[in-house]
């Protein structure tokens, strides 16, 4: 009789690797996400000022969905890198690579200080974001994934999305009494401050990051001093699966709208206060960080799917609530529907993906297949706040937004439903390929 293992690691290692994830993500997308933030507020007015209004608003969303068109790219890089030579040197490399870009935007010369070459720095800045951001969630997720324990491998991987989720609360907040500013503080140095202080997400992330072990899956499959191209062997024999992640990737889109667009809707269409708007993202963020490991343990019992596809059909439903409760000014309405919508509809496809997207590929090209997968279709919804900008314009365009959104969760619904439910899947034989048997007597 035969069985296949998967090489142990210890719980202490569990628990390391899931909070190094935990706050190696937070740190990196606190980066990330305080640039959305900026380009919803205040981008247009010192970056694209030559521009009318609503030009203004469009480019400066723009410029944020640019970050992701060098996701991809950076997917195939990190993909192979992390693949190749360790989850870990992908960890610390694109947590200094984020680290440089978010402080250079926080240094940049305005519009009216250097003209044109201003927005094209920035550009150059929100690229090298999107590079580095390619590789961070797939290598934390594999990372976290190959060292949990079998069946709570939804549970320990959905830190990396906790991470997330945490990063979005400190950008949020950050940005908090920096929106409170007079207009003329805010534009001259205010939206600076949360981008310098990156330099100390910097210091603090890559010390974590380096004491981190490699997995045991990893070190097994470099034992075995196989020389072949992990990105050969990803689309020769697993390009269906990498497909279906992309499409089921384009729910991220509900995040980008959530984040980006509604707060841009909200302030500078329907004229809310932008304080607010800033607070709904921090407590539904809150909810989300006590949803996604609920959603994630949900999932290790009744498995993968259910969970994703009612949370991502929830979502697509409360999208509409939500713009619609914007387009009123009723502030109660817009706090309650956007809990309901990103605290704890959207955590469910959230809690899940790390695990799902990971077990449908084998440790040779995991990093790899997560990271192509989901950064194609994160760059779908890294523009979906320029697209919505300009298919729904003015009071009554979130009607039209909503409805672009409802269409990318059918998409979503119908990649994950077609899948396969892996929950129940040993470690050891995920992506389809058994590991070698140890014989038993």
């Amino acid at each position: 009789m035969t069985e296949t293992r998967t090489p142990a690691t210890t719980p202490g290692e569990h628990r390391k690797a899931a909070w190094a994830a935990w706050i190696g993500s937070a740190l990196e997308y606190y980066d990330f996400f305080i640039y959305g933030t900026a380009a919803a507020l205040v981008f247009n007015k010192i970056f694209f000022p030559a521009s009318s209004p609503a030009t203004g608003t469009l480019l400066a969303l723009a410029s944020f969905g640019v970050g992701y068109l060098a996701r991809p790219i950076g997917a195939f890089v990190l993909g192979h890198v992390g693949d190749r030579f360790g989850r870990k040197q992908v960890l610390v490399l694109t947590v200094l690579l984020m680290g440089v870009a978010t402080v250079g935007v926080g240094c940049l010369p305005t519009y009216e200080q250097i003209g044109v070459a201003a927005p094209i720095t920035l550009v150059v800045l929100r690229l090298l974001q999107g590079f580095s951001a390619a590789g961070e969630q797939s290598g934390a997720s594999s990372m976290t994934l190959e060292h949990a324990p079998e069946h709570r491998r939804g549970y320990f991987t959905s830190f990396t999305l906790s991470g997330t989720q945490a990063g979005q609360i400190l950008a949020t907040a950050i940005f908090l009494p920096i929106a409170a500013l007079p207009q003329e503080q805010l534009l001259s140095w205010g939206w600076r401050v949360p981008f310098w202080l990156s330099g100390i997400v910097v210091i603090v992330a890559l010390v974590i990051r380096r004491t981190l072990d490699e997995t045991p899956v990893f070190r097994q499959e470099v034992d075995k001093a196989d020389k072949e191209l992990p990105m050969a062997v990803l689309f020769r024999d697993h390009w269906a699966s990498v497909l279906r992640v992309v499409v089921a990737s384009t729910v991220a889109a509900v995040s980008t709208i959530f984040t980006v667009h509604a707060l841009s809707y909200a302030v500078n269409t329907i004229g809310l206060e932008r304080s607010p708007m800033l607070w709904v993202g921090v407590l539904a963020n809150v909810v989300a960080l006590a949803a996604i490991p609920l959603c994630a343990l949900l999932s290790d019992r009744i498995g993968r799917k259910p969970v994703f596809i009612g949370g991502t059909a929830a979502s697509a439903v409360l999208m509409f609530c939500y713009l619609w409760s914007i387009s009123t000014g009723q502030y109660s309405l817009i706090f309650l529907t956007g809990i309901l919508l990103f605290g704890v509809a959207y955590s469910a496809p959230n809690g899940v993906w790390p695990s799902f997207y990971a077990e449908m590929f084998p440790p040779k090209v995991r990093l790899s297949g997560m990271a192509v997968g989901t950064q194609i279709g994160f760059a779908i919804a890294g523009f979906s706040p320029s697209i919505a900008e300009a298919i729904g314009p003015g009071r009554d365009g979130w009607i039209a937004v909503s409805a672009f959104v409802a269409v990318l969760c059918a998409c979503n619904i119908i990649a994950v439903a077609t899948g396969r439910e892996t929950h129940r899947v040993p470690t050891a034989e995920l992506g389809g390929a058994a590991r070698p048997a140890v014989a038993r007597s």
